[in-house]
């Protein structure tokens, strides 16, 4: 059965808070133009639109035009706010270095084969076991291991840790990597493949997203999310008004009350449509 958008959201919404990846982005990362109209749609009628992503600060630029004039995202599932306009990193809120490398010596330690990579200031940096995504090959940045990393101080500021196992299944691999390291970190996934995104303690979406809020003058009661993926769960559960998109993971279509269509039929947009 087809999912189709509640329309129930109050009209007191004063900010828009959507992930990208497989909720607002179609496949391949576009902007469809209904999804395009909305949103400029919302900002003309004086509501504020966030992305609020994984996706760390170098992939926002082709974003900008979609992100409204204040031009501010929260990356890196919280660990780091950016001005896109301007390429600007405005807060980041990074894991110690101590902190990140128990959690590699954990993970390395309970889960074998695990391979790391690291969000920072100054871009990218990984182990040569990393496998690199497309996008990211012809990119120069720092290839050693991750303990040499840190502790040469190499990744200083570092607001995300990414871990790849090439065996174990996505969620299988999260709930381990819970067991083994969550008292140092959160760690999530976003992804569909076993690649999981770790941040400093206490820092998730939700988390950077109320401190912006405040910052603003906008009571949680005043803001609609979108989200798709465990790295959601938390700023749909803070957020006055939730919706998953009909592609969600398993766990987020249970926890989220209200449904959308999917990203690829402009879930976000039939939503942003009815608040008008």
């Amino acid at each position: 059965m087809t999912a189709t958008p509640h329309r129930s959201t109050p009209h007191r919404a004063r900010l828009i808070a959507t992930d990208l990846d497989g909720t607002l982005l179609c496949r391949g990362g576009t902007v469809s133009d209904r999804t395009a109209a909305a949103l400029v749609a919302a900002e003309r009628a004086g509501l504020r639109v966030v992305f609020v992503t994984g996706r760390p600060p170098r992939w926002m630029a082709q974003l900008s035009g979609h992100i409204g004039g204040h031009g501010v995202a929260i990356c890196s599932n919280g660990g780091a706010v950016v001005d896109v306009h301007r390429g600007e990193l405005l807060e980041s809120f990074p894991l110690a270095s101590e902190q990140a490398l128990a959690v590699v010596r954990l993970l390395r330690e309970r889960l074998p084969g695990t391979a790391f990579a690291f969000e920072f200031p100054g871009g990218f940096a990984r182990e040569p076991e990393y496998d690199l995504v497309m996008w990211e090959s012809d990119k120069d940045h720092p290839v050693a291991s991750a303990e040499e990393l840190i502790t040469e101080g190499r990744v200083d500021g570092l607001f995300k840790v990414l871990a790849k196992h090439p065996a174990l299944a996505p969620d299988l691999f999260l709930g381990l990597a819970r067991e083994a390291a969550g008292h140092l970190a959160e760690i999530t996934r976003s992804s569909p493949v076993s690649l999981l995104e770790i941040s400093a303690a206490g820092v998730t979406k939700a988390s950077t997203l109320a401190r912006w809020c405040t910052a603003q003058g906008i009571d949680r009661s005043e803001v609609v999310a979108f989200g798709d993926m465990p790295n959601d769960l938390e700023m749909l559960a803070w957020a006055g008004d939730s919706y998953a998109v009909a592609n969600a993971h398993p766990d987020v279509l249970a926890a989220v009350a209200r449904h959308t269509v999917s990203n690829e039929d402009d879930g976000v947009a039939a939503v942003i449509e009815t608040l008008f």
